[in-house]
């Protein structure tokens, strides 16, 4: 059944969800990377907080004028009305006043979710009926979508990345460097109020799959996934997007085949497991690459130290570093240095010494800057530096055998 999920199979609605939340994750994941270079990852759960008075208000106006309450197409504008204004005090907020942009953040989420909840309680004792299903807003709801709402989903989806090709380069300079940015004339304010007007948008498109709250998670977890995998600002974009269009479209095509699944925190499960997998198989930042560094320079440490050993006579009880030297041909079973380990061991010694003569002289600051224990001389000084030291630090010793 999941096959036939993934291969839209499974009647129209499915197939609507499926494309709905492929679009969507597309425009959050790629929308998002800014918000994340920006450093401004909690903005976008403000946002989304503060949609939901609007939904109530605009639903409340709705039945008021005797249409139906539930019409996708008026919750969302008038969610896109709200989330503005709460964009507007958080930035009065940070601009104008002392607050810290955390503590903004959170004045802004709280009163404005609060002032909906209020609201989603007085709609509940209108009466009207009407109000039913109104709180899957807050989670997501995909069970009744209809064309009109797949289409909303798809051009505010594709409007939202049509605005970032368009803006990438200037959002992507103030998300790096403001200051920079503003002394090339570029006007960062409106700029970054652009950034979250695209966030807003993304937000309000967004609360009729994954809801108000999970919307967040669709924002931030593409960026931190692509961001393990390359350090390109455009690269990142681009694999946020596909992040997220295919956590939309896999969670979508999980929550389809199995029963009573709500879709919205499938599809933030997967993103999840999208990061995970990131996190660990990540070639440059990932957990498994930082493990094998780790090892790596383990044993080029215990090796150095073996070497140093062997060339000043010293017993070596380390059981690894035994088994490493043995490993390279550097040692006999029984611990005796071969003539490859002594020759080794021989240059170990001299480097050490080196190194030594090295960070005592003024003249080799800079090279004395970069030793770490591990790390040829010869990378760093030329042959006729290295010449000069050794005629100061005198020929070289031999190696006990």
């Amino acid at each position: 059944m999941f096959v036939d999920a993934l291969l839209l199979q499974l009647g129209y609605n499915a197939t609507l969800v499926a494309i709905g939340a492929t679009l969507l994750g597309i425009a959050a994941g790629s929308t998002g990377t800014f918000l994340f270079l920006r450093k401004r990852a909690l903005v976008s759960d403000a946002i989304s907080h503060a949609t939901l008075p609007g939904v109530c208000l605009a639903f409340m106006l709705m039945v008021w004028l005797g249409g139906d309450g539930r019409n996708l197409v008026g919750l969302l504008l008038g969610s896109a009305v709200s989330a503005w204004i709460g964009l507007l005090c958080l930035n009065w907020l940070v601009q104008r006043t002392r607050l810290a942009e955390d503590a903004a953040i959170g004045a802004v989420l709280s009163v404005f979710f609060g002032f909906g909840v209020v609201l989603l309680t007085v709609i509940q004792t209108m009466g009207s009926g009407r109000q039913a299903g109104l709180e899957s807003f807050l989670l997501g709801s995909t069970a009744g979508m209809l064309w009109a709402d797949a289409m909303v989903i798809a051009v505010g989806g594709a409007a939202a990345v049509a605005m970032i090709l368009l803006l990438r380069r200037p959002m992507t300079l103030v998300a790096f460097d403001p200051d920079y940015a503003l002394a090339r004339g570029l006007p960062v304010a409106r700029i970054d109020l652009a950034m979250m007007g695209l966030v807003m948008a993304v937000t309000v498109v967004g609360l009729k799959i994954v809801g108000l709250i999970l919307i967040v998670a669709l924002l931030i977890i593409p960026p931190v996934t692509a961001r393990f995998w390359t350090e390109r600002s455009d690269v990142v974009v681009l694999l946020a997007g596909l992040v997220g269009g295919l956590s939309g479209f896999v969670g979508a095509a999980i929550s389809a085949s199995a029963p009573n699944l709500p879709t919205g925190p499938i599809i933030v499960l997967v993103s999840f497991g999208c990061f995970v997998m990131s996190l660990s198989l990540a070639p440059g930042r990932g957990a498994l690459a930082a493990l094998l560094r780790h090892l790596r320079f383990q044993k080029r440490v215990h090796l150095r130290q073996g070497l140093l050993a062997l060339a000043q006579g010293q017993p070596i009880y380390e059981v690894l570093t035994l088994r490493l030297l043995r490993r390279a041909g550097l040692v006999r079973p029984d611990g005796v240095a071969t003539e490859l380990g002594r020759a080794r061991a021989a240059k170990a010694l001299r480097d050490e010494r080196r190194w030594q003569a090295v960070r005592s002289d003024r003249d080799h600051e800079a090279a004395a800057a970069l030793y770490d224990g591990l790390r040829d001389i010869e990378t760093v000084l030329t042959r006729d530096q290295i010449a000069e030291v050794d005629r100061a630090i005198g020929g070289p010793k031999g190696v006990p055998a």
